[in-house]
């Protein structure tokens, strides 16, 4: 308990833009988010007067992080599963909790639990040794996506391997390297989706709409809330599986679905147990944001509406550039202003350098084209100091 203020404290482990944007969530809340950051540069650091700077590596740092707060949660996945399995033996609330967390850290583990609950994944299996990958690809086809169980994100820790003499070549070295592996079957998709819900630990759950996102190069470049062209009974099947997993993992915060639209209906990707790029939309676009549920559910609040705002909701990950423009951001900001009044950009506290993602910017109307026209030419400028239509700022 903060005895400045007696509210209850929250400690997330990492210091991102996920713990960046649940700190101005818990503002509104009359709380202070407590920060366990490697750096003081991190984008939490920059804005949370509660920082401590440890490791997540480091189960000593995190102990000593746990017991200035009353409940622990994550900014990422990457705290060793073993060690979350301490601070819980030591008395500490951990939400979620390892038994949960774990299906979003290791991805075999959690193909295999989705399999066993009966849910729609591809086919898979563990590789150990190049004749396990060929006789995957084998049986299923090539190329065959051969992925790290565990660390990777954006795109990183993904092969796609074409033949066995590709898997030759590549899977002694990864092994060498001691990454854990798992081979899947190639999902052919319409495109991705996600279902983001909210989980309490009394087990009050919440969802938002379906959304759609557009991915590039394996960084999502774009989000649409609701997802166009959803039929209603396959968006309510999405919502109702991801509360039934988050149900079955006994999840407690916000956990998103990522999700792959087939001809023959919905395939489960991953699992995120934390706030995710595919909800920063709700921060503008829903009554209680990602932000604020996760804080809510990790507290044992009840939880907030979902209703959304708008008709649509677009929102677009503004990128760092190849070489960064001679405009500085501030500059760059007040041009768009100028030109969209309504555009609701949110920065990250990050230096820019190409590919990172600084910063996002979202649009609520009724015209989703237009909004969706919006927010490509606002990001890209944000990014890139230039408007892609032509449009002048003089």
């Amino acid at each position: 308990m903060d005895k400045r203020t007696g509210f209850p404290t929250v400690g997330m482990v990492g210091g991102g833009q996920l713990a960046r944007m649940a700190h101005q969530a818990a503002v509104a809340l009359g709380q202070s988010l407590h920060v366990l950051a490697v750096a003081a540069d991190e984008p939490a650091s920059l804005v949370s007067p509660d920082v401590m700077l440890g490791h997540h590596t480091d189960l000593d740092a995190l102990r000593r992080f746990a017991a200035t707060v009353d409940v622990v949660t994550f900014d990422h996945e990457h705290v060793p599963t073993e060690h979350l399995r301490a601070l819980v033996a030591d008395g500490v609330r951990v939400h979620p909790g390892p038994d949960a967390l774990v299906h979003a850290q290791d991805k075999l583990v959690m193909r295999r639990k989705l399999a066993e609950l009966g849910l729609p994944v591809p086919a898979f299996t563990e590789v150990a040794s190049v004749e396990d990958l060929v006789s995957f690809g084998d049986a299923h086809g090539w190329p065959a996506v051969l992925k790290a169980a565990r660390g990777g994100y954006d795109g990183r820790g993904v092969w796609m391997v074409s033949s066995a003499a590709e898997a030759a070549g590549l899977v002694p070295e990864l092994l060498a390297a001691g990454t854990p592996l798992l081979a899947e079957a190639k999902v052919e998709m319409r495109r991705e989706l996600a279902a983001m819900v909210g989980r309490s630990p009394f087990g009050q759950g919440g969802c938002w709409p379906l959304v759609e996102t557009v991915q590039v190069d394996g960084i999502c470049v774009e989000v649409i809330a609701p997802a166009p062209g959803v039929p209603r009974e396959r968006s309510q099947a999405a919502q109702e599986m991801a509360l039934r997993i988050a149900t079955e993992l006994e999840v407690v915060g916000v956990m998103a679905v990522e999700l792959f639209e087939t001809d023959a209906g919905l395939v489960i990707n991953e699992l995120a147990m934390r706030p995710h790029n595919s909800g920063h939309w709700s921060i503008d676009g829903s009554r209680t944001s990602q932000f604020e549920q996760h804080l809510r559910a990790v507290l044992d609040y009840p939880l907030g509406a979902t209703d959304t705002l708008a008709p649509w909701t677009v929102m677009a990950n503004v990128l760092g550039a190849a070489e960064t423009p001679a405009m500085g951001v501030d500059e760059r900001l007040h041009h768009l202003f100028a030109r969209y009044r309504d555009a609701r950009p949110h920065f990250y506290g990050k230096t820019e350098r190409a590919g990172r993602k600084v910063a996002h910017v979202t649009f609520l109307g009724d015209d989703l084209e237009s909004l969706r026209e919006k927010a490509r030419l606002a990001a890209h400028w944000l990014s890139h100091a230039v408007w892609l239509d032509g449009y002048s700022i003089h």
